[in-house]
């Protein structure tokens, strides 16, 4: 074809069947349901229900995130099995990994959130959350030996399939009070360092030590006293993501669109998601743009901005 020849433009039903053969892939439905949706709530080229998919590193406006996890996902064989070896050990070693796993990211200019899987202590309130655990529900507990064994897959998510019980229980435990949060950690904490398990109970007595220094009041810049308190935000988004990986939906930091009024078609980031006993989320916490408060919404209310994962998966 020569450069003088006219170019063909895609015929308007064949784009709009290009269109839905792509969302019924990515949603997982067949052709005559995302038909459906995408003539029911307009959708628009590569956006999605938020009951479909899943979106684990949100794309957003912190470059040095993006960074971390792409470096990430380039780890050879020896450095991801270094990992998991770690990620095996609960409680302390597990949290480290979690941590390093889903870093602090910032929220778009202009959206109202902040920092995301941020806060001082997050690695300490979830080994503190995996003792509590451990100390109400010992059976959650997987054998240390099938932990060794899976960790030398070097395979994070075959880990999180062993751990997925006892890491939505851990999750389950945020969703309480504070006060109820603080005095269920102080009392398994007591519990376990009489633990006949000399591990456990050198972790419970250093986990001791650092609750009380996160509850002990320390002075602002005004002079007042205040009290730190406990990471609960950014513990919770950490596990939310964790969640996502194995029972799919959409972290913490994804950009969506709301389809029901008074919010209809404005934008607005996840901050972060509510769990039944399984599976996905049945919903979502979410900072519009613009606004001084958040919301909550259903998974079948919110449409997935097109391109938000880092890495394709």
């Amino acid at each position: 074809m020569s450069d003088s020849t006219p170019r063909r433009t895609p015929a308007p039903g064949r784009a709009r069947k290009r269109a839905i053969r792509d969302h019924a892939a990515r949603a997982g439905v067949a052709y005559s349901e995302a038909a459906r949706q995408l003539e029911s709530v307009g959708l628009r080229p590569g956006e999605t229900l938020s009951s479909y998919g899943r979106t684990i590193y949100p794309i957003g406006s912190d470059p040095h995130r993006q960074l971390l996890v792409e470096r990430r996902e380039r780890r050879s064989f020896e450095e991801r099995v270094s990992d998991t070896r770690r990620a095996a050990v609960l409680p302390h070693g597990r949290a480290q990994h979690l941590v390093e796993r889903f870093p602090p990211s910032r929220g778009r200019t202009g959206s109202g959130v902040g920092t995301l899987y941020h806060g001082e202590g997050r690695e300490e309130l979830l080994a503190m959350l995996y003792i509590v655990t451990v100390a109400e529900s010992p059976g959650l507990l997987p054998e240390v030996g099938d932990l060794t064994w899976i960790a030398e897959l070097g395979e994070d998510t075959a880990l999180d399939t062993a751990c997925a019980d006892i890491d939505r229980e851990a999750r389950r435990l945020l969703d309480q009070e504070p006060l109820v949060l603080w005095s269920g950690i102080q009392k398994a904490l007591d519990l376990a360092v009489h633990s006949a398990d000399g591990q456990i109970r050198q972790e419970a007595i250093r986990q001791t030590a650092l609750l009380s220094t996160m509850m002990t009041p320390r002075l602002g810049y005004a002079g007042e006293p205040y009290v730190p308190g406990l990471p609960v935000v950014g513990v919770r988004q950490t596990l939310d993501a964790l969640l996502i990986v194995a029972d799919d939906g959409h972290a913490p930091g994804t950009r969506v669109r709301l389809l029901t009024p008074p919010h209809d078609g404005r934008w607005a980031t996840i901050i972060g998601a509510r769990w039944g006993s399984s599976g996905p989320p049945v919903g979502y916490l979410m900072w519009l743009d613009g606004a001084t408060a958040s919301l909550s919404a259903r998974p079948e209310d919110l449409i997935v901005l097109a391109d938000q994962e880092t890495i394709p998966r």
